[in-house]
């Protein structure tokens, strides 16, 4: 029988980065692909990106509505745990594939632990900045496979006390994505999301939800530094994280500024032919440290949320600046007249390819779900 495995996505996000490995899956002869649909998708405040779900057209999907617009993130992931144990008692996987570092991933992996069911967490190990550092990690301690972008990654989910062996390096899923030939081109894109300029940067700012206090004045030296550069802006909506309706109400100050596009959401093929050819992206979004590199576009941090996932290779393509004026401001000019050369530290564009051969290996669907862990003082021969 083909095994089943279910794929949990809650944001346009973490769906950029499984959905190569889940067409993957669909396609393999010795799998049959679920994916159950919750969080953010299901949000019509936020563009209702289930439907980009459906029109991939996978065939098992199932949605999810885990919280309303208001909701906070405890009840959400309790809410989560409740209707995806219900689900898996009927669907009875084989694997639970969750991504990053969301509640609904940790929703995942609690389920899949408590019901014996492998749980493969897709990129973890890195620094996410935030509680969502917190989660991330505590998703490696419920899961049993661990897809990993680089060494540094693998490295941390070692000193987490994890088996080597259970930790295999495939880069970013995303980037499978980003270079292949599926991209739509930028005047289909411009087209469709009516965008009437060809330079713009792109502004994707979210809560910190451990600094919600500050996030009133941060946002308003964003927008503030925005507007008086008087360029032309693509803004995306922040996730849905507590502190977020403070940074839509600050996004009302672009409304009849004719420079500025505001969206809910992007398709993420066409979010990453924007990327592809804006003139710098700026905010706290991990585009800006990840994919933007690929495509040598510089990137502008602002804040701590991504404090310390930059590594060596990356941080000549990203200025960090604190949320204030003069500094953000600074940036733009400087982002706005730099040229980089296209670079993909994260992998090779064939993610899907390597994840899919670690499924097809008879040792990792052995029976064995209680995790010990691996003292680094005891058996330093794991750390290679």
């Amino acid at each position: 029988m083909k095994k089943r495995i279910l794929f949990l996505t809650g944001t346009r996000a973490d769906y950029g980065k499984l959905k190569s490995l889940m067409k993957k899956v669909e396609d393999s002869s010795e799998f049959e692909l679920h994916v159950f649909v919750t969080g953010m998708h299901m949000l019509s405040k936020y563009g209702s990106t289930f439907s980009e779900v459906e029109k991939d057209n996978f065939k098992n999907v199932y949605k999810f509505i885990n919280q309303g617009a208001h909701t906070n993130m405890d009840i959400a992931l309790g809410n989560t745990v409740s209707g995806l144990s219900n689900f898996v008692t009927e669907l009875k996987p084989d694997m639970i594939v969750i991504h990053g570092d969301r509640l609904e991933a940790l929703a995942g992996a609690i389920v899949g632990a408590f019901n014996n069911i492998k749980v493969a967490h897709i990129e973890g190990g890195e620094v996410s900045g935030t509680i969502d550092e917190s989660i991330r990690h505590a998703i490696t301690k419920f899961s049993h496979l661990h897809f990993v972008a680089n060494e540094e990654a693998r490295n941390r989910i070692i000193q987490l006390g994890e088996n080597k062996e259970a930790i295999f390096e495939i880069g970013s899923p995303d980037i499978d994505i980003m270079h292949s030939n599926e991209l739509p081109d930028f005047d289909e894109v411009k087209e469709r999301y009516g965008i009437p300029f060809s330079k713009y940067a792109i502004l994707m700012y979210h809560p910190v939800t451990t600094e919600v206090n500050k996030l009133n004045d941060n946002i308003k030296n964003v927008v503030d530094s925005v507007i008086d550069s008087d360029m032309n802006y693509v803004v995306v909506y922040p996730n849905n994280d507590i502190g977020s309706d403070i940074i839509l109400n600050e996004y009302n100050r672009f409304n009849g500024n004719e420079k500025i596009k505001v969206y809910p959401s992007l398709r993420f093929e066409y979010f990453l032919t924007l990327l592809k050819h804006a003139n710098f992206i700026i905010g706290n979004s991990s585009a800006g440290i990840r994919e933007a590199s690929v495509y040598g576009v510089p990137s502008i941090d602002i804040g701590n949320r991504q404090h310390g996932r930059a590594d060596k290779n990356t941080e000549g393509y990203i200025i960090n600046v604190n949320e204030q004026s003069e500094e953000i401001k600074k940036a733009i000019i400087k982002a706005d007249s730099l040229e980089l050369q296209q670079e993909s530290f994260f992998g090779s564009g064939n993610s899907d390819q390597l994840f899919v051969d670690v499924l097809k290996r008879k040792d990792i669907w052995n029976d064995e779900f209680q995790k010990k862990f691996v003292d680094l003082n005891l058996g330093a021969d794991n750390y290679v």
